[in-house]
């Protein structure tokens, strides 16, 4: 019989549920409580285990069920919360989460599972240390313009010039560890025009599966996807919804910066401006042209070309 794993996930513990045979799971989050659930879970015949995104604490015990063969899929907690509505569970537990979890991993749909190696995860992280950064120089900035003693504005100063200097430290190891991941396709999206090694690595390592699905869900996987709201004789306006917001963020400043520079993007970001829809809307519909289009370039594996193409009739 096949079953179905949902685990609930938290900083020390992993509280687990089996479906249908009902088997309540509690193990602690390190590596003596994965080896524990891997061998409760040799009595089962495992065919999909389920877990929510936590933050981070999830990572560890993903990776070491993927190691030892589980398909296991990650989801957004939202996601979860709202299958649970569905259900009509309102009340929130561990144990409970975890049930609803492995109900869940009976009906969702078979994705891809990618599995993270320790290279790409520290990539990962290291752009994660340079968007904070990147963050605290920025709040450091207004707090400078809004200064009124020179006591406060040379702590700032002194606080900037150290995120300036750990920018640069961590941008360093963000090269270093590209070129030892190895991976082709951080030297083929660098190729293009609005898109830096920051942009590159977030791409590959926020959004792996760039290059390996179709077009329709590289969109939808970003949130750039337009989603027909249909019923009977009545059109809804279609919009975006969902995706991964990190992403989204990423390929929005990198738009930015391509709509100024890349032909094919900028002659499509003009024809919609011109046609009167507002600066927003045309640049989510470049931002949806430009991942569909690096999507293609990487699987196909030829070289981004600078193609002003015809432009479709639909724009978000």
């Amino acid at each position: 019989m096949a079953s179905f794993l949902g685990i609930d996930v938290s900083k020390l513990s992993l509280d687990g549920w089996v479906s249908p045979q009902g088997v309540k799971i509690a193990v602690t989050n390190d590596p003596a409580g994965f080896e524990a659930l891997e061998r409760i879970l040799r009595k089962f015949s495992i065919k999909r285990v389920l877990l929510e995104a936590t933050g981070g604490y999830e990572r560890d015990v993903l990776r070491f069920l993927q190691d030892a063969g589980y398909k296991v899929i990650r989801v957004n907690p939202l996601r979860a919360r709202k299958f649970a509505d569905s259900m009509g569970v309102k009340a929130k537990t561990d144990a409970l989460d975890a049930e609803v979890l492995a109900h869940f991993a009976e009906v969702i749909p078979d994705q891809p599972t990618l599995r993270i190696s320790p290279d790409r995860a520290l990539l990962r992280e290291l752009l994660q240390q340079r968007d904070r950064l990147v963050q605290q120089r920025d709040d450091d900035r207004r707090r400078l313009k809004q200064a009124q003693s020179l006591v406060v504005a040379n702590f700032l100063k002194a606080n900037l010039e150290y995120f300036r200097s750990q920018i640069r430290l961590v941008e360093q190891e963000i090269k270093q560890q590209a070129v030892k991941l190895n991976d082709e396709r951080i030297t083929q999206l660098t190729r293009v025009k609005g898109i830096g090694m920051v942009t590159a690595g977030k791409l590959v390592t926020l959004l792996p599966e760039l290059g390996r699905v179709e077009s329709r869900e590289i969109a939808s996987l970003v949130g750039v996807a337009p989603f027909n709201h249909d019923s009977g004789k009545s059109v809804g306006k279609r919009s975006i919804s969902g995706g991964r917001f990190e992403i989204r963020r990423t390929l929005y400043m990198a738009v930015l910066v391509a709509v100024k520079y890349n032909p094919a993007l900028k002659a499509r970001y003009e024809a919609l401006r011109d046609r009167g829809k507002v600066a927003k809307v045309a640049l989510v519909a470049c931002m949806r042209t430009f991942i569909v289009r690096l999507n293609a370039m990487l699987k196909t594996g030829t070289p981004w070309r600078d193609l002003i193409l015809p432009q479709p009739a639909d724009a978000t």
